[in-house]
């Protein structure tokens, strides 16, 4: 499904509207409501921040497993502008969790789920990893101090040592209950990502 809103070309992807029925099915639509919204939020994060700077996407495209922002203005902005752009995703995540976590607190239990959806996707964009925000604004950090081919090193090794033991508890995890592929999917999404990423670096 194609959409344009403000000059931004909007493409939703058939899986992922095919996903969203399969749950509306099933009866599982809590669950993908709350970790969707909260995957969106991170979003707008972004995007709120590239037009408060003053840099409209060409397209936004929603796929099953992700949202993806086009950028080509992203290597003529100047790094405090990225780090910026990049920062403001979890950054309003972790804002999002404080006020749901504080109203669950409050005696309403309804926000939780809400709550603990930002603090996830805030806590697993922040990981160390090329592929993630957190890998990114490492990047950009070292950048600052180091040559680009040296600081792409730093962020590979780091990003190794982030998904090796983050595996190796997965499969530990799966072992244990036998069915809980969580970790592991994580893992291999992210190696997934790495794989297929064309812009590596900002």
């Amino acid at each position: 499904m194609k959409l344009k809103i403000a000059k931004i070309k909007i493409e939703i992807s058939f899986t992922l509207i095919c996903i969203a029925g399969i749950c509306v099915i099933l009866g599982i639509t809590s669950g993908f409501v709350w970790c969707a919204a909260a995957v969106l939020i991170h979003e707008l994060g972004h995007l709120l921040m590239m037009i408060k700077l003053g840099f409209l996407p060409e397209k936004i495209k929603i796929s099953a497993f992700e949202i993806k922002i086009f950028d080509s203005k992203r290597q003529s902005r100047s790094e405090k502008q990225n780090f910026f752009i990049i920062f403001s995703g979890p950054a309003v995540n972790f804002i999002c969790f404080i006020p749901f976590y504080l109203l669950y607190l409050l005696g309403n239990e309804n926000f939780l789920p809400f709550a603990l959806a930002n603090l996830s996707v805030g806590l697993f964009n922040s990981l160390p990893v090329l592929s993630l925000d957190g890998g990114q604004i490492i990047f950009i950090l070292l950048k600052r101090r180091l040559n680009p081919a040296r600081a792409e090193k730093i962020v590979d090794i780091i990003t190794l040592i982030t998904i090796f033991p983050l595996a190796v508890l997965g499969f530990a995890v799966l072992f244990k209950s036998k069915y809980n592929f969580s970790l592991l999917f994580i893992c291999a999404y992210l190696i997934i990502s790495l794989v297929t990423r064309s812009d590596r670096y900002i």
